[in-house]
């Protein structure tokens, strides 16, 4: 089986801690952010949300032998002038990055594609929501608990509608209720759903999984989804369609997904209803993918 790597692409802010610069872009303007930028180049930065997952992502490399499975691209809205201070803060933290896009005041969404990314990581809505429109998927990293996951393993936590699979059923939910949606899952049951914009992303996952013996992986994947009996049936059968492998699926029938996303020690967690993800971010990393009828009605 041909290793085909898994791209990710982060931006300079989901990376590392930039408050300090990022406040006085917003307070003070460009020009004093640039000036900021080149007088501290050489005080290193501390990770962001974002830097255990690039850091564990990065280590899956050094169980390889040959080529690499996994790369990190860095994007940034930083001039290249003003981005040597993160590239001296990759080097101190001993992050293997090397292809970056700095941009200069532009989203960088629209070389998402050009590096062949499953994934854009960024601290900045607009261009998640760009990259979302435009087919990829992306995700708004908010925040998350101080504490780690100590394990070496990576672990990646995944709500279903929105995210994996479309908001197919998620529309019938919102718009006709609770008891609609069963009577349409119960009759929908054989019939796969439809992919969300993570399913690419999740099968990137499977197939370096896929070069592992599931017992030494260094990745494992959980589905949490509020749905329950019988509406789990539809999503059983969907990944088996798909021929693809989720670790863990935990079925809550609308609890509180944060205890569990401790309990599953998960990295980060991807959500579409941004109040799931505050909730989270109490115990764990969480990321917003702002995609679907949730996330229309909000914006309606």
């Amino acid at each position: 089986m041909s290793k085909q790597k898994l791209v990710v692409a982060v931006s300079s802010r989901a990376l590392f801690n930039l408050d300090d610069s990022h406040a006085i872009f917003q307070t003070q303007g460009k020009e004093a952010f640039c000036r900021y930028q080149v007088e501290h180049e050489e005080e290193v930065l501390a990770p962001g949300y974002g830097f255990s997952l690039v850091q564990k992502l990065l280590t899956i490399n050094e169980s390889c032998l040959d080529e690499p499975l996994v790369e990190i691209i860095l994007v940034s809205q930083n001039s290249a002038d003003t981005g040597l201070r993160i590239f001296n803060s990759i080097v101190h933290h001993g992050l293997n990055i090397t292809r970056a896009a700095f941009t200069s005041g532009i989203s960088p969404y629209n070389y998402i594609s050009a590096f062949g990314a499953h994934l854009f990581l960024s601290a900045n809505s607009d261009d998640v929501a760009k990259a979302l429109d435009a087919g990829f998927a992306a995700a708004t990293i908010l925040c998350g608990s101080s504490l780690t996951n100590p394990s070496s393993q990576l672990r990646i936590a995944f709500d279903g509608d929105s995210v994996i699979f479309s908001d197919e059923s998620e529309r019938i939910y919102q718009q006709q209720g609770l008891q609609v949606f069963a009577e349409n899952e119960r009759k929908a049951a054989k019939t796969p759903l439809p992919g969300g914009p993570f399913k690419d992303f999740l099968a990137a996952l499977h197939h370096i999984q896929s070069q592992f013996d599931p017992q030494s992986s260094p990745i494992r994947t959980a589905l949490v989804t509020a749905r329950s009996a019988p509406a789990h049936e539809r999503v059983v059968r969907t990944l088996r369609a798909w021929g693809i492998r989720i670790d863990e699926a935990l079925f809550l029938g609308g609890m509180a997904k944060g205890p569990f996303l401790k309990a599953f020690g998960a990295d980060i967690f991807f959500d579409d209803q941004k109040t799931h993800c505050e909730s989270a971010a109490q115990h764990v990393a969480a990321a917003h993918v702002p995609h679907g009828i949730a996330n229309q009605s909000a914006e309606d």
